[in-house]
């Protein structure tokens, strides 16, 4: 897939992101890049959200199951106002509300605390699901990352969704095809991906994960069937923005950074790609 070109807002979040980085000299960097867009679309123009409510019970629900891409959520969360700017250079500390896994009751606008991978669908599957009892008319979405597929538990809540029906549930995969030590394909292969999530009963789109019109028009148009849950496969690239890191296995974590790697890291992002 020939993949969109940045642009200059995808640019800046991703600054964000490296600043962020920059204070702890940690962090899932690959992860989160891969998800910017996606995560931007959601939060500039689909998510009926409010940030001076943040438990506004009518809301929208968004549940970043791949929690080690919260990177991409924190500067989300900062720029749409649930938190301030000030928290982002403390991102891994000890006295930070911002960990390396986004923690419910502790981030404001965090739905759920994810991170154990696999289970942030069936969360998923349990609000959608009683917002269905309750008839009210939130959506719910997750995103989770392809590796995370790998587990059974994302299947088990995958029929669970399926069998009640759950058309206001959204699942997206950031599907980057690579986790933390190699491709997917080598590691455990997903393919036929989307065939597998019509099996299990899904309404399957496919998009471009760095494409902001081509998401925006899926996701804003969600659900896009009355009758079955959703999902939206998002092709995308690990690293995304930064060449050194694009499509590179260790750029799924990376810790104790120098000044060097980060001026570089910095100096790469500016040229267009």
């Amino acid at each position: 897939m020939e993949h969109k070109r940045l642009d200059k807002r995808s640019i800046e979040f991703r600054k964000k992101i490296l600043r962020m980085v920059d204070s702890s000299r940690r962090g899932h960097i690959g992860s989160a890049l891969s998800a910017v867009e996606i995560v931007r679309v959601l939060y500039e123009d689909v998510l009926r959200v409010d940030p001076r409510n943040a438990a506004w019970p009518d809301r929208d629900r968004f549940i970043l199951s791949k929690g080690h891409g919260c990177l991409a959520l924190y500067a989300a969360l900062a720029e749409k106002g649930f938190i301030g700017d000030k928290e982002l250079p403390g991102f891994c500390r000890f006295d930070s509300i911002l960990g390396g896994h986004p923690q419910y009751g502790k981030v404001p606008g965090v739905e759920a605390s994810t991170g154990s991978l696999g289970h942030g669908l069936s969360v998923g599957v349990g609000i959608a699901l009683n917002g269905k009892i309750d008839k009210k008319d939130y959506r719910t979405f997750v995103l989770m990352g392809d590796g995370e597929c790998n587990e059974g538990s994302v299947w088990e809540a995958a029929m669970c969704a399926s069998k009640h029906n759950l058309s206001r549930l959204i699942v997206m995969i950031d599907y980057n095809k690579m986790q933390c030590y190699g491709p997917t394909c080598e590691v455990q292969d997903l393919e036929p991906f989307a065939d597998k999530w019509r099996s299990f009963g899904f309404n399957v789109k496919e998009a471009d994960g760095h494409d902001m019109a081509e998401l925006r028009g899926i996701l804003k148009n969600t659900p896009f069937d009355d009758k079955k849950p959703q999902a939206v496969i998002c092709h995308t690239i690990k690293g995304k923005g930064i060449r050194s890191l694009e499509a590179h296995a260790p750029s799924h974590h990376k810790s104790r950074i120098s000044d060097e790697e980060m001026k570089s890291l910095f100096n790469e992002l500016e040229i267009p790609g």
